[in-house]
């Protein structure tokens, strides 16, 4: 039903996980150390991948771009919400809900395609090992990155640009702890058919688009990896695809729970919690998943403690 006779709103209030106070000082300690240890985690891939000569390989290149779009990713997000659980006045201006809304639809469609594109990159190591440096060259390498972060940005303009033509007049509350397309659609008291339709044909396609390559890249991959006659063979090839079948299955896990839904009321509270994992859990876990993982990543950071310990 539209809305008429009221004011344009010029500013939304974050209502957050919870209203319960005395939940907030908790809430607040605990989000502050997954932050922490997010932005220790990520920034400490991307430093040791480039200190590294010996992940200076493709892999290992994409490993630190899907670093930084996590770093970016829980930033985008995270600052806002600490601030706003110590706060009693929880409030986000017009064009800071809009901007922080851009760059979420940005990142994790980015994030789609550059978990896609390091299952391609897997695929061509262990299928087409002959031909696996050409086909995966630095030039080739940069092409792809650069193509995911277009992509991404263009979808979360034209999902803004959507978001902008609706009409907001009250109540400004929005049922979410940042901007997120469902709760910020009840709020609307124009007609929100267009962007409803719109958020789930791209969250849809990109989904289904993004999955179906890495899928058929891991069923290449299987397949290749089953002809191997040795068992430690075998296991060598799987165990440098293990780190990003972790990482795909818990980020595209919470992502179908969220966004395959009609926003409601009950939707929005239940993908509330959904995104705790999706913005919180899964950007602190992969650089965890990677070095746990990873025998390079492994002897990438037993160097730099043994460098430290020797410059003192």
């Amino acid at each position: 039903m539209l809305r008429t006779n009221c004011t344009a709103v010029t500013e939304f209030i974050l209502l957050g996980l919870t209203d319960r106070a005395e939940l907030q000082p908790g809430l607040f300690a605990v989000f502050l150390v997954v932050y922490l240890i997010t932005v220790t985690g990520n920034v400490s891939m991307i430093f040791l991948i480039r200190a590294d000569s010996k992940l200076h390989t493709p892999m290992y290149f994409f490993v630190s771009h899907l670093s930084f779009v996590d770093l970016c990713y829980a930033t985008n997000v995270t600052p806002q919400m600490l601030v706003n659980l110590l706060s009693k006045r929880r409030t986000i201006s017009l064009l800071g809900c809009f901007i922080q809304f851009h760059f979420f639809i940005a990142l994790v469609i980015t994030d789609y395609y550059m978990l896609a594109v390091m299952a391609y990159d897997r695929y061509m190591a262990i299928c087409k090992p002959l031909s696996y440096g050409s086909k995966m060259s630095r030039r080739v390498c940069l092409s792809l990155v650069a193509a995911n972060y277009f992509y991404g940005f263009a979808n979360g303009l034209a999902q803004t640009i959507l978001l902008l033509r609706l009409s907001f007049c009250g109540p400004n509350a929005i049922n979410h702890f940042y901007c997120a397309d469902p709760p910020l659609m009840v709020l609307a008291c124009s007609d929100t058919y267009v962007k409803e339709t719109a958020m789930f044909v791209v969250a849809g396609a990109n989904l289904t688009c993004s999955l179906t390559i890495i899928l058929i890249s891991y069923i290449f991959i299987s397949s290749a990896i089953l002809r191997i006659r040795s068992a430690e063979g075998r296991h060598k090839a799987f165990s440098t695809c293990g780190s990003h079948l972790t990482a795909v299955t818990v980020f595209y896990g919470t992502l179908f729970c969220m966004y395959l839904r009609p926003p409601s009321e009950a939707s929005v509270e239940q993908g509330k919690i959904v995104a705790v994992f999706y913005i919180f859990v899964s950007p602190m876990l992969n650089p965890l998943i990677y070095s746990f993982q990873n025998k390079d990543v492994k002897s990438a950071v037993r160097k730099v403690i043994q460098k430290k310990l020797f410059a003192k």
